[in-house]
C-alpha cells in the first residue's frame, strides 16, 4: 500500500543511505513525525568500498549493531604497481563493512527513534506551495510535509530540484571477488592503495574475509581506459580468476563551492548534496555528518511559520555545512590538484617522509582532518613544488596501453 496522504508529515526524508537514515533518526529524536522513503527494498546492495575511517565511526549512533569483517592496520601503497611500500598504522582504524548491512542498521536506528520507513518507494516529483512540500512517489502516493531532506544519492532527483552544481564528477568501477583461504590470509588486516595511470586515478583492495573489494576510480570521460585499468589491476592481483559477487560502477560527484544546499523547505545532504572528499572520494563520513545537520535543520523548519524564519534556518544549514565539510572539501580539492599534477610526488611523500605518513594515519584514525594535513608546512611546500614542476606523465608500457 502507498504511504498515507491523509495528513501532513513534519519531515519526509528521501533515501535511506547513511545521510538519509541519519537525518530521519535525528528529526525523529527531535519529536518530528518523520517518514523515510527508500526506492529499493532494504537491505539493498550499494557500490562502495565499505571502509569506515575514524570520522565515520565517530559519527555513528552509539551502540549501532554492525558486523565488522576486518580492520586494516597495514597500508600498502604503489605507484601504478611499482615502488611498493607497506606501512603500519599506529592505531588501526579503517573498519571493513558491507554497505547493505551498514545502511540497514542505520535505517533500523531511525525506526527505533520513531521514524516510519517505506522502502520500494521512489520519489517521482517534488514541489512546494507556501509552507508545505508535496512529494509524489511511484506507488501512487501524494505526500505532504513541512520539510523534506533529499538524501537520494549521486543521481538525486531532489538535487536537481534544488539546483546542486558539481565541480568534479568521477566514475568508479568495483568488483567484490571471492577469494580462497590463502589469499584471504594474505590480505587480512591490510589494504592496498595504488596511484593509477589516468589523471587523478587510483585503485584499491579492501579485505573482507572471504571477499576482497577491488576497484578503480578516475575522472568521468574515458570509460574505456578506466575499464582497461580495472582489468589490468584485477589481473595483476589475481582477482580475475573468480566470478565476482558484484561487478558494478557508479558516478561520484563533488560539490562546487557556493552550490545551493536548500530550496525553500527542501534540503539536500550526503551524495545528493555532492559532499565528498575530492581526493579519496570518501563519502560516508560526509553523509553521516551532513545527515545529522540536515535532520536538525529539518526539525527547526517544522517550527517555522513565516517564510523569513524558514529562510534563516536553511541559510544556517548552509553555513554549518560550509564552515565544516566545506572547509574539508576545499582542502581535499587542493590535495587532489597536487595529486593529479604529480602522483609520484604524493607517493614519495607518503611512503618516504615519516611526518607525511603520520599525518595521513592520524586522519584515517580521526585525530586530524584533510584541512589539518594541508595546513602543515610539509603540505604547503609540496603544493608549491608541484606548481613549479611540469605535470607528471606516466610513460610506462602499462600506462601507455591503458591510455590507448
Amino acid at each position: 500500500m502507498p504511504p498515507s496522504s491523509s495528513s501532513v508529515w513534519d519531515v519526509i526524508v528521501v533515501g535511506a543511505g547513511p545521510a538519509g537514515s541519519t537525518a530521519a533518526r535525528v528529526a525523529a529524536e527531535q519529536g518530528c513525525k518523520t517518514l523515510l522513503l527508500e526506492r529499493a527494498a532494504i537491505p539493498r546492495y550499494k557500490t562502495c568500498g565499505g571502509g569506515l575511517i575514524g570520522a565515520s565511526l565517530a559519527a555513528l549512533p552509539p551502540g549501532l549493531p554492525l558486523k565488522i569483517y576486518d580492520t586494516a592496520g597495514r597500508f600498502t601503497f604503489t605507484h601504478n604497481g611499482d615502488r611498493e611500500r607497506t606501512l603500519d598504522s599506529t592505531s588501526p582504524t579503517i573498519t571493513m563493512v558491507y554497505r547493505s548491512e551498514l545502511d540497514a542498521s542505520l535505517a533500523e536506528a531511525a525506526c527505533a527513534a520513531g521514524a516510519t520507513l517505506h522502502d520500494s518507494t521512489a520519489l517521482t516529483s517534488v514541489e512546494q506551495d507556501g509552507d508545505t512540500v508535496t512529494v509524489r512517489t511511484n506507488r501512487g502516493g501524494t505526500l505532504r510535509a513541512r520539510a523534506v531532506v533529499g538524501a537520494d544519492g549521486s543521481a538525486s532527483r531532489v538535487a536537481r530540484y534544488v539546483g546542486v552544481r558539481c565541480a568534479q564528477v568521477d566514475l568508479a568501477l568495483e568488483a567484490e571477488v571471492p577469494v580462497d583461504e590463502r589469499t584471504a590470509e594474505r590480505w587480512r588486516g591490510r589494504l592496498l592503495m595504488e596511484w593509477g595511470p589516468l589523471p587523478g586515478s587510483f585503485a584499491w583492495v579492501f579485505p573482507k574475509g572471504d571477499i576482497c573489494t577491488a576497484g578503480v576510480v578516475a575522472a568521468r570521460g574515458n570509460p574505456v581506459a578506466l575499464r582497461a585499468y580495472k582489468e589490468d589491476f584485477l589481473a595483476r592481483h589475481g582477482f580475475d580468476k573468480a566470478t565476482p559477487v558484484h561487478d558494478t560502477g557508479h558516478l561520484t560527484r563533488c560539490r562546487e563551492p557556493g552550490s545551493p544546499l536548500a530550496r525553500g523547505r527542501v534540503l539536500v545532504a550526503g551524495d545528493a548534496a555532492a559532499l565528498l572528499d575530492h581526493w579519496s572520494r570518501e563519502g560516508i563520513s560526509y553523509a553521516l555528518r551532513s545527515g545529522d545537520l540536515a535532520g536538525q535543520a529539518a526539525a527547526r523548519l517544522v517550527a517555522c511559520a513565516a517564510k523569513a524564519e524558514a529562510g534563516a534556518v536553511t541559510d544556517g544549514y548552509g553555513e554549518e555545512i560550509d564552515s565544516g565539510l566545506g572547509v574539508e572539501m576545499r582542502a581535499s580539492g587542493t590535495l587532489m590538484n597536487l595529486f593529479a599534477r604529480n602522483p609520484g610526488l604524493v607517493h614519495t611523500a607518503l611512503t618516504r617522509v615519516p611526518a607525511a605518513w603520520r599525518r595521513l594515519d592520524a586522519y584515517i584514525a580521526g585525530r586530524t582532518s584533510v584541512a589539518g594535513i594541508m595546513s602543515t608546512p610539509l603540505a604547503r611546500g609540496a603544493t608549491a613544488l608541484a606548481v613549479r614542476l611540469p605535470r607528471a606523465r606516466d610513460n610506462s608500457p602499462a600506462a601507455e596501453a591503458i591510455r590507448a
